[in-house]
């Protein structure tokens, strides 16, 4: 598969690395004025991997238009932008879009393979690849379980078949909706889980992971998805390596805030919850987990207060 990779932070490398690990021609793309694509382009190498000789490195995208598959890993927020302001004047048509990424769109609620479709000719094609793993752990060669989702039956079955091997089995998604909103709210229940580390409050993450499984079921039910869905891979699946892992970023995020003290590295969560927090308005869908977050980061209220009502609720019904 002739394969064009959008974005050379830690996952778009990942990726690129993983694609021609399994014979794929892939080429990677980046900002000539990108950090990430000057190293690369002067060593192959960041601080995680090497990408082999055979993988192709442009600042040019108009390498876009010679791909059938494009993969797309950069920060959430600034998705429409890439669509609109770069990839839609490139007119492209008949492609696989694949989003490997984890976000809402704050401005619009709306969810990333929504705003892919709303800015591409309708004859793209566009599907997502989610779940649990971290760069370093791959690298090493530590095995993984992913899933791939789209509306479309015949590319999801395309994309499983051409990406999966001995270090990550994909597994075919059954629901877009939920696996789109669950993908991007377990970066929430990561910064939480960061903010009990901070706190020297760890072992209440067994009650976090379980409240939060439910929250965000009873979202994504009421954005018309399968609530089962928060059960999956999406989101409970991918606890392990948000809420445990010293990898993950949005843990180690929030352990920081606590702490006071700088991160500088990029935390999905931090824009999700702010997403989440309009989702929960308008879908009348109560998110106390998610609130609490939000409470913290966007209104400055204090983290104390906000984690112990958010463990002293109702004694009579767990969830």
């Amino acid at each position: 598969m002739k394969i064009t990779v959008i974005g050379c932070g830690r996952w778009g490398s990942l990726i690129t690395w993983y694609l021609d690990r399994m014979g794929h021609e892939v080429t990677l793309y980046g900002r000539a004025e990108s950090v990430h694509m000057k190293r690369f382009l002067e060593t192959r190498s960041n601080d995680l991997l090497t990408l082999s000789p055979s993988v192709r490195l442009s600042t040019d995208l108009s390498v876009v238009t010679e791909c059938e598959t494009l993969i797309v890993s950069i920060g959430s927020q600034g998705l429409r932008s890439l669509m609109q302001n770069e990839l839609a004047p490139l007119k492209l048509c008949d492609k696989t879009v694949v989003l490997c990424m984890k976000g809402i769109e704050i401005a619009t609620g709306k969810r990333l393979s929504e705003v892919v479709e709303e800015t591409l000719d309708p004859s793209n094609r566009v599907a997502v690849w989610l779940g649990p793993g971290h760069v370093q752990e791959f690298y090493a060669g530590i095995p993984n379980c992913m899933v791939i989702d789209s509306r479309d039956e015949t590319v999801k079955q395309r994309l499983v078949d051409a990406f999966s091997g001995e270090l990550i089995r994909f597994y075919y998604g059954q629901d877009l909706i939920g696996n789109e909103i669950g993908a991007a709210a377990k970066n929430v229940v990561g910064i939480a889980a960061g903010f009990l580390d901070g706190m020297k409050l760890s072992t209440l993450k067994g009650a976090l992971m379980s409240r939060g499984t439910r929250e965000i079921a009873r979202l994504i039910e009421a954005m018309g998805g399968n609530p089962v869905s928060a059960y999956g891979l999406c989101h409970l699946g991918d606890y392990e390596a948000t809420v445990f892992s010293p990898y993950s970023h949005n843990r180690k995020f929030g352990e920081c805030f606590i702490r006071g003290e700088k991160f500088d590295s990029l935390a999905e969560g931090y824009y999700t919850v702010a997403a989440l927090h309009g989702l929960a308005k308008k879908y009348g869908v109560e998110l106390p987990i998610c609130e609490a977050i939000y409470r913290v980061l966007y209104e400055n209220a204090d983290f104390h207060i906000e984690m112990d009502a958010l463990f002293h609720r109702s004694l009579k019904n767990e969830f």
